[in-house]
């Protein structure tokens, strides 16, 4: 049982027994509360017929029991397949379907369990509050041996590229993503606190949430939604030392009166991905002492891979670092030959976090995986002289506008910059002349007219890169809840734009 999930959990709760594990609102539970209560789990899963290697669909709302059910289920030998709480009865079916599993465990949502249990009858399906007889009683170990190539996950992409795949993770392959980021941050380790304010069904939840944390003998605070102010004070009262989340978590908090004598001294790894991140954000917060790093990577390769190198977080914060200790990053052109500084290209990856591919689908693994351990990432990115990466846009978001193509992150990021911008999306709509052309979505705070929007543009970008269309909206722009924009639904919606809308420029 060496180098798993759960021999790290057995550990720790012998080591460090009444060290917190998870804390949230006002529930803390220790390491030793957690290892006997996920043994209760794992054998009542056993005693219901769940085997090794069994995949157990887990939909619910971040919360200790959440936390508690995935570590259970992988003591239980089985899978977690974690599922995004706001998915239709529907979508949840398909995960179920994709990942062949023989169980779902919700929370407390008896409508979906009862549509899903009608659909596919031979599907066990449990509420959470099954489990509430596990706070007490019988506290002897229990845990179905397992060995480092075992599956402990299968992670689903967002959803934001179209069909969802698989990703699996192993306990090695887990354990990869921990000792690295044990090596480079200073944020983590035991007796550590990290705050996590982003959905646990995604991979920043599951493994740089829950499995780092119950690895390395720290303390994971997890939080309900993003409440900026109350973040902000957990910061301070739990001396909350890492913190990751999309630029949303990060904005939110400057947007509060509270940033201004809050203090945050106690952070020492702060990661901030998964959207275009604008420098004024990570002055934001480098004049608070905070060291905000832009990082990249993807589900593929456990979550992140590389990150701005600390010591280079003033003179270079729009790049994305190096690598890492076990992670290699380059960048090829169309025809597979390495592009020279500057030269923009295919980001392609190799890390001791790469999963062992996507389940059920080897036509589509073999397709991204190439047999030298590489990961082809469907990203854009260029490296300067001395290897530091700066992503440019992933290849589908790109839009061609009279056979140049044009990078939508970079005229987000100039229209982000201007006052009364809250959230931008660019988006390709259709054009007669040049086939596609740029058209942005922008939620604002104060009063910004189209005209506005041009002149900046004309003045920071290639005529060609300047939107013809612009949408001013006073409403949020809408999200997935994972915090990132969700394009699909904005590509959908505004998919029309170039008939619905008058040409600004």
């Amino acid at each position: 049982m060496a180098k798993t999930v759960v021999s790290a959990l057995r550990w720790w709760a012998r080591a460090a027994a009444d060290r917190d594990a998870f804390v949230f609102e006002d529930q803390r539970l220790t390491y030793r509360e957690v290892d006997e209560r996920t043994s209760r789990i794992a054998k009542f899963l056993n005693s219901e017929g769940i085997e090794k290697g069994d995949r157990i669909v887990l939909r619910g709302a971040n919360s200790n029991e959440w936390a508690l059910l995935a570590l259970g289920i992988i003591k239980a030998g089985a899978v977690i397949v974690p599922a995004n709480s706001r998915l239709t009865p529907t979508e949840t079916q398909t995960v179920i379907d994709f990942s062949e599993a023989v169980m779902l465990i919700d929370d407390a949502a008896d409508r979906t369990l009862t549509l899903l249990s009608e659909r596919r009858p031979e599907l066990k399906t449990l509420d959470f509050g099954v489990f509430d007889q596990f706070a007490a009683g019988d506290s002897d170990w229990f845990g179905v041996e397992t060995d480092s190539q075992d599956l402990v996950a299968i992670l689903f992409t967002s959803g934001s590229t179209g069909t969802p795949k698989g990703v699996m993770q192993t306990n090695e392959s887990v354990m990869g993503v921990i000792f690295e980021t044990l090596l480079v941050e200073e944020g983590y380790g035991q007796g550590k606190s990290s705050l996590l304010a982003l959905p646990l069904a995604f991979t920043p939840g599951v493994v740089s949430g829950i499995m780092t944390t119950i690895v390395t003998g720290g303390t994971l605070i997890i939080e309900r939604t993003v409440d900026p102010v109350r973040i902000l004070r957990l910061i301070e009262e739990e001396s909350v030392s890492a913190l990751f989340g999309v630029p949303f978590l990060w904005e939110a908090m400057t947007q509060v009166p509270e940033f201004e004598t809050a203090k945050l001294d106690s952070i020492k790894s702060a990661w901030v991905g998964g959207a275009g991140v604008p420098l004024k954000l990570l002055n934001q917060f480098a004049d608070k002492g905070v060291k905000l790093r832009q990082i990249y990577g993807c589900s593929e390769v456990g979550g992140i891979s590389t990150a701005t190198m600390m010591y280079e977080s003033n003179d270079h914060p729009d790049s994305c670092g190096i690598g890492s200790v076990f992670s290699e990053l380059k960048v090829l052109d169309a025809n597979g030959k390495e592009c020279g500084p500057g030269e923009t290209g295919e980001i392609l990856l190799r890390s001791s976090g790469r999963t062992a591919g996507y389940y059920g689908d080897p036509e589509t693994t073999k397709s991204v995986y190439l047999e030298d351990g590489w990961l082809k990432t469907n990203d854009l990115g260029v490296l300067d002289e001395q290897g530091r990466l700066t992503f440019v846009d992933r290849v589908k978001d790109i839009i061609i506008s009279g056979g140049i193509n044009i990078s939508p992150l970079e005229i987000e990021q100039a229209i982000i910059s201007l006052p009364g911008v809250a959230e931008v999306t660019v988006i390709a709509t259709r054009d007669e002349k040049f086939g596609e052309t740029p058209v942005a979505i922008i939620s604002v705070t104060e009063e910004l007219t189209e005209a506005d929007v041009i002149a900046h543009c004309e003045e920071v970008l290639a005529d060609y890169k300047v939107p013809r269309y612009v949408v001013i909206k006073d409403e949020p722009l809408p999200r997935m809840s994972n915090g990132k924009l969700a394009k699909m639904e904005i590509r959908a919606q505004y998919k029309d734009a170039s008939e619905r809308f008058e040409k600004v420029r």
